[in-house]
């Protein structure tokens, strides 16, 4: 196995150990992976703690790499809600890479960008030892693990969340980036930082990344750049058998199946309440054959919203075959404001996390709020967003060039 770390005095150093994990050695023909992201730990959601609710989905996917027998885990990202996590939070996350390493499986986490990437790697080389592998600061190199099953060698390489910013810093100190262009976008970062890893396409590849692909849908729970600028197009993957992705919630497949956001395992937005969380199981055999399966998961309480006038959504015969402890969005359709409405129904909705009302005084509300954004907006920004709608994608600097144009001939 070959390792790429940082030293104290910032000297990158390469390291040589025997390959993590041997499946042939378990009597194993294939490496089955589980693939998870945006655990988001110690988030707090509309004023509630969910670190209870991760807890208990976290033993759920101990009890599947369990059940699957899987040979290790594969995090893609957002490990904690903040760069700096409270205690509480960084106890979760040790107690459950405790859990996963007393059961033999192997650990391979990246940073996202609602992580510290030094946090992360922080004691990444003593906790190799126990088969917890974390992605190092990106200085130009990224962590490279070699595992060996019947079909042979298994590349997995782990890059964390990376600026263009963070890429062109890495140029400066990093001799083998010498005389390469200055990457200006997400793109250019990311598709710098995968030259340089030198994968061979022979072999079969993984990377494990935490960005945001052109094309994948998102959820009111994500960060969001101004325009697209954090767009990767997926073509900067194609050495890769597998792509484990973070970033987006909404578990989902970019433009081929082994290009993967498995989405978060618990729901974080009311965006969400119809979706059904899951973790992504990768059992790869030869190169060109992998199985991907979907195991869900039942969260501690449910999210889910709730319409109609307050006589209704308060009578017995509305709730009493529902879980009234779920985390609840209330919209009530009254014409009137319900006085103390909020404590009043928390008395039968303990968890309810949001109030709202849809009626004509809000409904007018809300078209004088819409027509005064679009008075401040410019054309080309109101032509941008709606291109966006229907491709889901951001214009090009060429296409934006070109509309800029003919904004201004028609002028």
């Amino acid at each position: 196995m070959e390792q790429t770390s940082q030293t104290a005095d910032g000297v990158t150093a390469k390291m040589t150990a025997c390959a993590s994990f041997n499946a042939q050695e378990k009597g194993k023909n294939t490496m089955k992976l589980l693939h998870i992201s945006d655990l988001h730990i110690g988030k707090r959601l509309n004023g509630f703690s969910m670190l209870e609710d991760q807890k208990y989905i976290l033993k759920q996917i101990l009890a599947i790499a369990d059940e699957q027998q899987a040979d290790g885990v594969m995090i893609a990202g957002d490990i904690y809600d903040k760069p700096v996590p409270s205690a509480e939070a960084v106890q979760v996350f040790d107690w459950f890479l405790t859990e996963l390493a007393d059961r033999g499986r192997q650990v391979y986490a990246v940073s996202g960008n609602h992580d510290s990437a030094e946090r992360i790697a922080f004691g990444a080389q003593l906790m190799s030892g126990r088969g917890v592998f974390v992605s190092p600061v990106y200085r130009g190199d990224t962590a490279k693990y070699t595992v060996k099953d019947s079909y042979g060698e298994l590349c997995i390489y782990m890059l964390p969340f990376v600026k263009p910013a963070v890429v062109r810093h890495a140029m400066e100190d990093a001799p083998n980036m010498e005389g390469t262009p200055i990457p200006e976008s997400y793109h250019d970062a990311v598709r710098l930082a995968v030259e340089h890893m030198g994968v061979d396409s022979s072999t079969r590849n993984i990377l494990i990344a935490h960005q945001f692909v052109t094309g994948a849908g998102r959820c009111d729970s994500e960060e969001v750049s101004v325009g697209g600028m954090d767009n990767v197009d997926i073509d900067v993957f194609d050495a890769f058998d597998y792509v484990a992705l973070g970033h987006i919630h909404s578990p989902q497949s970019i433009k081929r199946e082994t290009v993967r956001y498995c989405g978060t395992p618990l729901k974080y937005s009311f965006s969400e309440a119809g979706q059904e969380k899951s973790v992504t199981v990768v059992d790869f055999r030869e190169k060109g054959n992998i199985e991907l399966s979907c195991i869900p998961l039942i969260p501690l309480h449910d999210m889910r919203k709730i319409r109609g006038t307050y006589l209704e959504v308060t009578a017995k015969s509305f709730y009493q075959d529902t879980d009234t402890e779920d985390y609840v969005q209330i919209t009530l359709t009254d014409e009137e404001d319900i006085p103390d409405g909020l404590q009043k129904l928390r008395i039968i909705y303990p968890n309810l996390m949001q109030l709202e009302y849809d009626n004509s005084r809000t409904r007018q509300s809300c078209v004088i709020e819409r027509a005064e954004k679009i008075e401040q907006k410019s054309e080309l920004e109101l032509f941008a967003e709606f291109y966006e709608l229907q491709n889901n994608q951001s214009m090009s600097v060429e296409q934006t060039a070109f509309v800029s144009q003919l904004i201004e001939e028609c002028r």
